[in-house]
């Protein structure tokens, strides 16, 4: 069976997507067989893998609507051992839709389980928000991964998130643990990134990860390429430091 990721964070602009789309590229070349499910409308996730999304006859938005079975919407990426499971801007017209559904908190949920068996890992990239598509997500999940941004205001509006995880585990989702905050976007150059990290870490604690993603030319560059950006230069800062939050994401999930 599939261990189960969700990777959310109500903010925007934290690098949420990003590690998605990395974390899933790593374990893969790790030889683990990992499916990444795009349930973000803005389909950054689709398009950071060079997938021309107007070409998608069916998409999440018909799996979530219940009109299409989830294996027939995974399409292979270029790399070995990864999938995706794409979406288009009408999933936020589908979501919409969702709210007078039976049963819309566990679509995905019911979805993922269909294809679990084929999978070592199933990554879920979320939108931004605290939205029913969000909630589908940390219903359908194991574990949550909380990329926080080392900027100035980091922090706000996790304590809301952290409310709602509990609310779905008490509900819904009693197995959910929170498999570690990730901090993004560091800049040892300033005092401003080593103060917002050490605040993460008190916070936190032993949750956050011991990898720090730096801001990164080459992380900025790789989607634009249609590329992860451990396959657009292995050799960066940024993909060197997602190969070993992937290393630690394995270490984790094994215990």
């Amino acid at each position: 069976m599939a261990k189960v990721i969700c990777i959310t964070n109500q903010k925007g602009g934290v690098g949420k997507t990003t590690t998605s789309v990395n974390l899933a590229y790593f374990l893969a070349k790790d030889k683990f067989r990992v499916l990444l499910v795009d349930v973000d409308p803005q389909g950054n996730a689709s398009s950071g893998l060079g997938l021309e999304k107007t070409g998608l006859e069916t998409s999440m938005t018909e799996v979530m609507l219940g009109v299409s079975k989830f294996s027939d919407i995974i399409v292979r990426t270029a790399f070995k051992n990864f999938d995706l499971a794409p979406t288009t801007p009408q999933l936020a017209n589908a979501e919409v839709e969702m709210a007078g559904m039976k049963q819309k908190f566990a679509v995905l949920k019911k979805a993922i389980a269909t294809v679990a068996d084929d999978y070592d890992y199933v990554i879920i990239d979320s939108p931004p928000s605290l939205s029913l598509l969000t909630v589908n997500g940390m219903i359908a999940a194991d574990y949550l991964i909380l990329p926080v941004q080392t900027e100035f205001y980091a922090l706000e509006g996790v304590a809301q998130l952290l409310e709602s995880m509990a609310m779905v585990k008490k509900a819904m989702n009693p197995d959910l643990k929170l498999l570690g905050v990730l901090a993004t976007m560091y800049d040892k150059r300033t005092s401003l990134s080593a103060e917002v990290l050490a605040e993460v870490r008190k916070y936190f604690k032993e949750k956050v990860f011991r990898t720090s993603i730096p801001r990164n030319v080459r992380v900025a560059e790789a989607p634009s390429h249609g590329v992860p950006v451990g396959a657009y230069d292995k050799f960066s800062k940024g993909a060197k430091a997602y190969k070993e939050f992937a290393r630690e994401v394995e270490e984790r999930t094994e215990q």
